[in-house]
């Protein structure tokens, strides 16, 4: 790298993209180079009293004194992109922002804009890389170093790093794991790229198929019973923490936090009692029940909700 310090600018918006943030800055002495400013989200209504909240790369950046941004947009926002000009930043690190950078912002780095992207590209590209590849019942996913050009997560890729999807994983546990191996596959490319040593490969190189995925969306977590079970299951994983997986039962929402499919057979929806707890019919096999929540109550394992539901045992469940 250069004798100079390098001029990072970081944009980024959820707990992905804290990670990165925090070893970026951690990393500053050891590699030389200087978080200059955060682009973040604007702050959005959270939790039940539905006030503003602060996103936790805007709280990381705050704590340790880093100038933060938040503009609306950032396409045909000319005073944004003054504002990024007049950083003058060598190196753009974006991680789960939110907002499409424009070629005018892709133009000002003269070491160009990285992306810290959760998965192996050119599968998953979009916006819920993480969720889609654990319902598509992938062994494996990772991350990728991209090199951003004006399309959707299409640009060259740097560097890639691998890890196995646990049958346990839900969106969270596996959005922690690879928020915390993009954050150290990140340090670790840029001194390589910023002293040439690095091939920003086209994603047409690499294997695999193009796959996108798209925001997710509240509806999405709904069960229909006659999916086959191993489906749903998925389903209880990668919608955890949100939308999540539901149902309706006695006509109020049945939260199924998590469940697994097992061998057996009842009418799609139909709630039966096997030797391992109470299970759901489901289009191919029976989804086991493990943790459930009952609309306006707490979470419970399903033996729990059984001693005080003795009648959910042979409902139905949903409109199946």
């Amino acid at each position: 790298m250069t004798n100079q310090p390098l001029r990072i600018l970081f944009m980024g918006t959820p707990d992905f993209a804290a990670a990165s943030l925090r070893r970026l800055h951690e990393q500053r002495n050891a590699h030389g180079w200087q978080v200059i400013a955060v682009f973040t989200q604007p702050d959005r209504p959270a939790g039940r009293g539905n006030k503003l909240a602060p996103s936790p790369v805007k709280q990381y950046a705050l704590a340790h004194q880093l100038p933060v941004f938040q503009p609306q947009r950032l396409r045909k926002a000319p005073d944004a992109v003054a504002e990024i000009q007049a950083l003058a930043p060598d190196l753009i690190v974006v991680a789960a922002y939110g907002l499409i950078l424009p070629p005018p912002v892709l133009a000002i780095p003269r070491y160009g804009c990285l992306n810290v992207h959760a998965s192996l590209l050119p599968a998953y590209r979009g916006a819920s890389p993480i969720t889609a590849a654990i319902l598509d019942g992938r062994p494996e996913t990772g991350v990728s170093i991209m090199q951003m050009d004006e399309g959707m997560d299409t640009g060259p890729v740097l560097t890639q790093a691998r890890t196995a999807i646990q049958a346990q994983d839900t969106t969270a546990s596996l959005g922690a794991r690879l928020a915390g191996l993009g954050a150290e596959l990140l340090v670790n490319t840029i001194p390589a790229w910023i002293d040439g040593n690095l091939r920003a490969i086209p994603q047409h190189e690499l294997p695999g198929q193009v796959s996108i995925c798209r925001l997710i969306r509240k509806e999405d977590g709904r069960i229909d019973w006659r999916r086959p079970a191993i489906e749903i299951e998925r389903m209880t994983r990668a919608y955890t923490p949100w939308p999540s997986a539901y149902t309706t039962w006695r006509g109020e929402l049945l939260k199924i936090w998590q469940g697994a499919a097992i061998d057996g057979q009842a009418e799609p929806g139909l709630v039966v009692s096997t030797p391992h707890g109470g299970a759901v019919g489901a289009g191919n096999g029976l989804v086991l029940l493990h943790t459930v929540q009952p609309a306006g109550k707490r979470t419970l394992d399903i033996r729990s909700f059984l001693n005080g539901a003795a009648d959910f045992i042979g409902s139905r469940l949903g409109d199946a």
